[in-house]
């Protein structure tokens, strides 16, 4: 049984109840946010969770084995090396740092701290997702050529009524660093590392300091090529991923938030192989999704039985991605990954 402290009653009301659908592997011991009353909002009438506004009695808690970040994004690099040095191990909300050297430097503390980091991409997790990998397992795929993505959102003045959003100081990005990301991520997670990236970004809908619109041209490390086309201005919330491969194409639902738990299509060229294809994707069984899936997988990894966590390492590429993305907007030119200590952008992205 993991001891966990959230801390942040925000997302982390969301990621509470995904410990709650793993109730023989996790314990949430305490729910620490400096708004007490938003807290006990979150945990309801459940007696066994308390609340705290002092992260570091909670750091002291020998109950706590797990600390997972649920932070405005400034706050995460510190309060996870933080956690580190307490002796914890973290779960953190993306982005997991704002910049190439301070992921460098949270790996250096997780070696020498010998804890783990998990940064949160629950997109991964679901049976749609699962279907894929098994049918990428069985050789069915063959190479890959193209794939589309589309994240288009609608976040009004509301959304950035929160003192932080829409900053380059509080959030450390827009719809490119706190939306997007999580698609992109599936897009790596699928294909494999981006080697070189185009960039367009504009400010179109809100009227706030980051980027709201974008659109992106990728060259996979295999060859394979793609395009993300990224909003906050759309009419609903939908995010749509369109894979093709030689042996089939594979496209999503439009479900925002959870693309993994939507149901997918799996076309093959040969129609020959539908059958095929067919009796694997029907053949995967129903799983933990989302949250409750990312964190099982921590669970597994903390127990040593990992192979389907997201690591460090994964969320390091992330950042680069990130910062490749926003070198590229800001040059004009394409930027090839993986991108070296001595690139422009290294220490950070913000203007």
């Amino acid at each position: 049984m993991i001891g966990v402290a959230i801390i942040g009653a925000g997302i982390g009301a969301e990621h509470l109840e995904g410990y709650r659908a793993l109730p023989e592997r996790f314990r949430v011991v305490t729910l620490c946010d400096l708004n007490p009353d938003r807290a006990k909002l979150a945990i309801g009438d459940d007696p066994s969770i308390s609340v705290s506004t002092d992260l570091d009695a909670v750091l002291a808690d020998d109950a706590i084995d797990l600390i997972d970040v649920c932070l405005p994004p400034h706050l995460h690099f510190p309060v996870t090396v933080k956690a580190l040095e307490a002796g914890k191990h973290v779960i953190c909300e993306k982005p997991i740092v704002r910049s190439l050297a301070e992921a460098d430097q949270l790996e250096r503390v997780a070696a020498a701290t010998g804890k783990q980091v998990f940064p949160v991409f629950q997109y991964r997790y679901g049976k749609a997702t699962a279907q894929l990998a098994a049918l990428q397992q069985a050789g069915l795929a063959g190479k890959a050529y193209v794939a589309s993505i589309e994240t288009h959102w609608n976040r009004d003045a509301d959304y950035y009524a929160v003192p932080w959003r829409g900053t380059w100081a509080g959030e450390s990005g827009g719809a490119l660093l706190g939306h997007a990301i999580h698609a992109h991520d599936l897009l790596c997670h699928v294909l494999g590392p981006v080697a070189q990236v185009f960039a367009f970004d504009d400010t179109r809908v809100n009227d706030i300091e980051t980027e709201d619109s974008a659109a992106l041209s990728f060259r996979m490390a295999s060859g394979a090529l793609a395009a993300s086309s990224v909003t906050l201005g759309a009419g609903n919330d939908t995010t749509r991923l369109r894979f093709c491969f030689e042996g089939f194409t594979a496209e999503s639902a439009s479900n925002p938030y959870a693309p993994a738990q939507g149901t997918w299509t799996f076309i093959a060229r040969v129609p020959e192989k539908q059958p095929q294809i067919d009796a694997i994707v029907q053949g995967v069984p129903d799983g933990h999704a989302g949250f409750a899936g990312f964190l099982e997988a921590v669970a597994d990894a903390l127990a040593g039985n990992g192979g389907r966590e997201v690591t460090l390492s994964d969320g390091r590429r992330s950042i680069e991605l990130v910062t490749a993305i926003y070198s590229s907007v800001r040059s004009g030119q394409s930027v090839s990954l993986p991108l070296r200590p001595d690139a422009e952008h290294y220490a950070g992205w913000l203007p």
